[in-house]
């Protein structure tokens, strides 16, 4: 019974057998490709550090996705398929596919057009809507941050693209403004003076655009005092965190009072509602 089917079918199934390995065959080099290409498009970066970190991973994705679909097509090819028809059936399918992705589609177009307009980079701080963090990936779907507390975000490149950006690194430079509050007692001069002379005194601030100093507002319990100055990114924290300590040792040092908010409360009682109560008394 096996010989006989054998005899009757070996040729179709010497020939199945062969379109099989065939499509094995292209599936191995495919994928061999698709890393020596991913594998390539790495090293000219590290090489030649010509592409933003984030567009890496872009095209190494899309190289691979190129290569598996010229592969689909050579396997239709092997078994005689209509690729006209096919191409035909997958723009329909598309369509309805697209309109049960829409979410994911918008994901892929956002993360598009923040690699062409490339409002950041990866390793920039920036701020979007609520979350704030260091960019570590750009990829088809989401965009990748950690925060400074080390916690890993993952968000949708839409819902980036949909909101305004901060980037607090793309300027290179920063400005800081420190803010103390001295008593209204105290003399306003004295209070700038000690700001100015911080100010000269700090190495790390930039020169252009020049350090300020001035009286910002008249608050309830204080009258605040501000001093502006601009250093570079990676100088920004330090010099923030070491100016607060300064500024407030050197304002108690010139003899100035930081106050403490508070409020005055006038009690005023009504002479006639007391004689009327002493009365009835």
């Amino acid at each position: 019974m096996i010989i006989e089917f054998w005899n009757s079918h070996s040729e179709s199934i010497i020939g199945i057998g062969y379109k099989a390995l065939l499509c094995v065959a292209i599936l191995f080099a495919c994928t061999l490709v698709a890393k020596g290409v991913r594998r390539s498009i790495k090293k000219a970066n590290d090489r030649f550090e010509r592409l933003d970190a984030t567009l890496v991973p872009i095209l190494c994705a899309t190289a691979s996705y190129v290569i598996y679909i010229i592969g689909g097509v050579f396997i239709l090819d092997i078994f005689g398929v209509n690729t006209t028809s096919i191409i035909a059936l997958l723009g329909a399918a598309g369509i309805a596919v697209g309109l049960a992705l829409k979410d994911t589609l918008s994901n892929i177009a956002a993360g598009i057009m923040l690699l062409f307009i490339r409002p950041f980079r990866s390793g920039d701080f920036v701020e979007v809507g609520s979350v704030k963090g260091t960019v570590k990936e750009v990829n088809l779907f989401t965009s990748i941050l950690e925060t400074f507390d080390g916690i890993y975000i993952a968000s949708p490149n839409s819902v980036i693209w949909g909101n305004n950006i901060k980037n607090y690194t793309r300027n290179g430079r920063r400005r800081m403004d420190i803010v103390i509050g001295i008593a209204y007692s105290d003399s306003i001069d004295v209070g700038l003076d000690v700001l100015k002379r911080i100010a000269v005194e700090e190495p790390r601030f930039l020169r252009d655009p020049a350090p300020e100093t001035m009286v910002v507002s008249m608050a309830e319990s204080s009258v605040n005092l501000q001093l502006r100055g601009w250093t570079t990114i990676e100088d920004y924290w330090q010099t923030y965190w070491d100016l607060n300590k300064r500024v407030k040792e050197e304002i108690e040092k010139a003899g100035l009072t930081i106050p403490f908010p508070q409020r005055s409360v006038h009690v005023v009682t009504n002479p006639g509602t007391v004689d009327a109560a002493e009365a009835g008394a």
